[in-house]
């Protein structure tokens, strides 16, 4: 786990010091738009995998013969619970700031035809 944290932030580095990887990834609302796409198209499958991962604690519960295999799948459970909040919290939280900053960019244009009523469409 150690690992994957580390070859994680070595990856994550360029975009965190704002640098150009990616076309669209050069500004701060490249970031955000990048972090939204990459979650929006990776956390349902992950959320999917982590709902699997609860029913199969459950499964394990229900099915266990002695106490100890009870409390592992107990605390399989607890985990699985705990990493669907944190998903789906990240998950709105990023929607939030995608939103409060307007990133969207129907909304860039509808607000720069306001401003700037004259140019054509």
């Amino acid at each position: 786990m150690k690992k994957f944290g580390i070859v994680a932030s070595v990856l994550a580095f360029p975009y965190l010091a704002f640098a150009q990887v990616s076309g669209n990834v050069s500004n701060l609302d490249g970031i955000f738009r990048f972090i939204k796409r990459l979650l929006d198209t990776v956390l349902p499958l992950i959320i999917a995998l982590t709902v699997v991962w609860f029913v199969w604690g459950l499964f394990r519960m229900f099915t266990a013969s002695d106490e100890e295999k009870k409390e592992k799948a107990k605390s399989t459970i607890i985990y699985g619970v705990i990493a669907l909040f944190v998903m789906i919290s990240i998950w709105g939280l990023v929607n939030i700031l995608y939103n409060t900053f307007q990133l969207d960019s129907t909304n860039r244009s509808n607000q720069v035809q306001q401003q700037l009523p004259n140019l054509p469409s």
